[in-house]
């Protein structure tokens, strides 16, 4: 019964009415912050782990999984390709070359990293013949000078399937009547869209038109690789990297877009330290709820006391209730998260549909729907810092409380 006692009376405390409403008021109070600060925090992280996830698909949409690079070009692209099919991991490859230049229109300019391919080896790697809004990619062909732009690019050129754009490149031709910048009219072939920032800063040419027009011969700059699982793409580099020759260089998706993913994770760590803010300030209410409970209670300890109770088991008291109104607040909170992170998509929808007002502008953010991806590696971390806040704020008012004397706390009792 002893050991139960704490339990039965911290539990009654919780669910009887008191005489002071304040501490009811703060109690209340303590149950509501804890809930919503664990709800929130779930919220954002599931909604900024949906926009992390939402990020890497489309951009592997477009980029490959990795690639072998050579900076003075490769002659035997093929045989390094099959080379490179000895990874159990790596299914397949194609050749590519990557240079810059400036695409105008009749109405505008803009700068573009042109990715020249081959058309039939690309679809082996890359789903981005899956996402032409206008075209193929299998119009592009050599010699005819081809190109397929991202949406957003074509927009901001203002050009549609069948116009035609003047590619600037970084040289110049010296010739006897003067310096001229090198260029080349192409006619547009198909319009893409992966809903990536690369649909306004990249196009396709066949990659023999690439050659010509960056003087690389029968060179390309790489082989393209694909993985079975490209979030897994860092060990299988490391072992092409001890297997091929020096001065080939193995680069990876994730590390040419490291600088992009260490933003948004450090992006969500810092604004998961600002939510868990709300979680201290509900633990911190349930300190001052605690107190105003000890001193509320002073005549109930005398009594317990005196009859025989130990300090220890009157601060167990106290333990369980501030950590009940903790655990019940972490409770709510977790359920409440989870359930809106599964939501959250339908319900801005839903939102959107009744005011009227689009929240994200497809144009501008690339989405069109609210992402979330619930990780129950956090729901569970959130939730074991609720619950260890909540243990630890009951530590104090519950050491109080185990050292209230009986004589005093009558005596000045009316």
């Amino acid at each position: 019964m002893n050991s139960n006692l704490p339990l039965f009376i911290g539990l009654r405390y919780i669910r009887s009415k008191r005489r002071n409403g304040f501490v009811s008021f703060i109690s209340l109070l303590s149950f509501i912050a804890m809930a919503l600060g664990v709800m929130a925090l779930i919220l954002v992280l599931s909604v900024m782990n949906g926009f992390d996830r939402e990020i890497r698909e489309r951009i592997l949409n477009v980029v490959s999984h990795g690639a072998i690079v050579n900076e003075s070009g490769i002659t035997d692209w093929q045989a390094l390709g099959h080379q490179a099919l000895g990874d159990v991991e790596v299914q397949a490859f194609a050749p590519f070359i990557e240079g810059y230049g400036l695409l105008s229109s009749d109405t505008a300019s803009q700068g573009v990293l042109i990715h020249g391919i081959d058309p039939a080896w690309e679809k082996l790697v890359s789903p981005i013949d899956e996402h032409m809004l206008i075209g193929e990619l299998a119009l592009l062909q050599p010699s005819e000078y081809g190109i397929v732009l991202g949406n957003m690019l074509a927009r901001s050129l203002g050009v549609i399937r069948g116009d035609r754009v003047v590619l600037s490149l970084p040289e110049l031709n010296v010739t006897p009547a003067g310096i001229f910048p090198r260029y080349k009219r192409f006619h547009v072939l198909g319009v893409f869209q992966v809903g990536a920032q690369v649909d306004s800063g990249m196009a396709f040419v066949h990659y023999s038109d690439a050659q010509k027009l960056y003087r690389m011969g029968g060179q390309v700059s790489g082989v393209q690789l694909r993985v079975s699982d490209p979030y897994q793409i860092e060990p299988v580099a490391e072992r092409l990297r001890a297997s091929l020759p020096e001065g080939l260089v193995v680069k990876t998706w994730t590390s040419e877009m490291g600088n992009l993913f260490q933003a948004i994770e450090m992006e969500k760590k810092v604004v998961g330290l600002m939510l868990a803010a709300i979680i201290a300030v509900a633990a911190f209410n349930i300190v001052a709820s605690l107190t105003l409970m000890v001193a509320d209670k002073r005549r109930d300890i005398a009594v317990l006391r005196t009859l025989g109770a130990e300090s220890h088991t009157v601060s167990r008291i106290f333990t369980v209730q501030g950590s009940a109104v903790g655990f019940l607040g972490v409770l709510t909170g977790a359920a409440l998260g989870c359930l809106l992170a599964w939501t959250i998509g339908d319900l801005v929808s839903w939102l959107e549909r009744i005011v009227g007002f689009q929240v994200f502008d497809p144009t501008v953010y690339f989405i069109s729907e609210l992402p979330s991806r619930l990780m129950w590696q956090d729901v569970a971390l959130i939730s074991s810092l609720g619950l260890v806040l909540s243990i630890l704020a009951t530590l104090y008012p519950a050491y109080r409380a185990g050292k209230v004397l009986p004589a005093e706390a009558l005596r000045y009792d009316h």
